[in-house]
């Protein structure tokens, strides 16, 4: 049975021109999830361009920049709801040297949509999308082979694609793959079923995207609790109140559990679960609780709770896989700020182990040198511990930030491995 209220991100990537922003158009427009005023003024607009019907890509492109130019350059986020699931959309720019925008608008995603264009089939970009898909664990991909009309809606154009795909999806980590035949300006298997290819059997995107599930994506097993702030109340009938205040990043806590604080060590047993509604037996990620414990234990922000009988690596020396995001390089031995959950240290980057060729796929251990949108692996220092989770295990408890402390810009996120 699905949740009504359930979440579901998903991140569009493709090359430039293979119809992202058209398909999000065409996915918003069929369900009806376009504000009147809103429809108007992109009627209006498309009229004055000289386009016959609406033009479906203007829902996206809503930088000037893009508009004028017709491509997609920054992260735009869309929100959209159909009685079946809340849906947030990011919509990811198609060019390398956006790689940046894309590893921001994937990193939180459940489900990948990468878009082909019928007529030219796996290019380039495709293996990079799926790469940085890969690289990121989003665990599902829906690859989209968009323009089917442009191909008269030919099976074995769609098959070639498929078996192409498969042929480097197979190298990657990534498990749950399916394809859809589609054509986004004409509403091909967007949301309607298209009546120009019965001889695809599967379902149209959105009801993929309704239907797929994605309980099991968060980690249910590893009970992480990063402390945000402490609740003292002092107010009547909360005098003694002591309440560590934060999100479930992933796991269950239960009343009763015992429990280990880290870094410190020390050990107790919950003693109540609350919220706003009220006190629980049971909470799970991504509730926001405040969790009380039987002993009186010096516990501030930046501490995990987690179960005794499963504790993360406390670490001041972590491998991580980085993408650079800011304009300026790396600069040699320079101090940052490292974010993790609720965790702040400084850190240092110690050794660049290796880059990525996002071109070839291939490491490129000779060029050391940081810039924007590199994506590479490098070993980092801590000043205090910080208890970390592989990524791939976990990614809220595997995932950084690099701030710079000069410009208090974020330069870089992370991936630990």
């Amino acid at each position: 049975m699905l949740d009504n209220n359930q979440l579901l991100r998903f991140t569009t990537a493709g090359s430039v021109d293979d119809g992202k922003s058209t398909l999000i158009g065409r996915l918003l427009y069929d369900s009806k999830s376009i504000f009147e005023d809103q429809l108007e003024a992109i009627t209006n607009t498309s009229k004055k361009k000289g386009h016959d019907g609406v033009d479906l890509a203007l829902f996206t492109d809503g930088l000037r920049d893009e508009r004028e130019q017709g491509i997609t350059i920054d992260v735009a986020y869309r929100y959209f709801t159909t009685p079946k699931r809340k849906f947030i959309i990011a919509d990811t720019p198609g060019h390398i040297q956006y790689t940046r925008n894309m590893v921001t608008g994937a990193s939180t995603a459940n489900v990948a949509t990468i878009l082909i264009d019928a007529r030219h089939g796996v290019i380039e970009q495709t293996k990079r999308h799926a790469f940085i898909a890969s690289l990121l664990q989003i665990p599902h991909i829906i690859v989209c082979i968009n323009k089917m009309d442009l191909v008269d809606y030919s099976e074995t154009v769609y098959n070639n694609i498929v078996t192409q795909f498969e042929s480097i999806s197979s190298k990657m980590l990534v498990t749950d793959v399916r394809f859809i035949p589609m054509s986004a300006l004409n509403g091909d298997n967007v949301v309607n079923k298209s009546e120009n290819m019965p001889w695809y059997q599967g379902a149209p995107m959105l009801h993929t995207l309704e239907t797929m599930h994605i309980s099991s994506d968060i980690n249910k097993v590893d009970a992480r609790f990063p402390v945000q702030t402490v609740l003292r109340p002092q107010r009547e009938g909360f005098i003694d109140y002591r309440g560590y205040a934060g999100r479930v990043a992933s796991g269950i806590f239960r009343k009763g559990d015992e429990i280990t604080v880290m870094p410190s060590g020390f050990t107790s047993k919950i003693k109540t679960i609350d919220t706003l509604e009220g006190e629980l037996t049971e909470a799970y990620a991504p509730m926001s609780i405040s969790i009380t414990l039987e002993d009186d234990i010096d516990i501030s922000r930046g501490d995990m709770i987690v179960r005794s009988n499963n504790k993360p690596e406390a670490s001041q020396d972590i491998e991580v896989m980085l993408c650079w995001l800011n304009n300026d390089g790396a600069k040699p031995r320079a101090k940052y700020t490292i974010k993790h959950t609720s965790n702040e240290q400084k850190a240092m980057i110690k050794e660049v182990i290796y880059k990525f060729d996002i071109s070839t796929l291939e490491r490129k251990e000779d060029d050391k040198e940081l810039k924007m949108n590199d994506i590479c692996k490098v070993k980092i220092r801590t000043t205090k511990p910080l208890m970390v989770d592989a990524y791939r295990e976990n990614r809220t408890t595997g995932s950084i930030i690099l701030v710079d402390d000069a410009t208090n810009e974020t330069v870089a996120a992370g991936m630990i491995v």
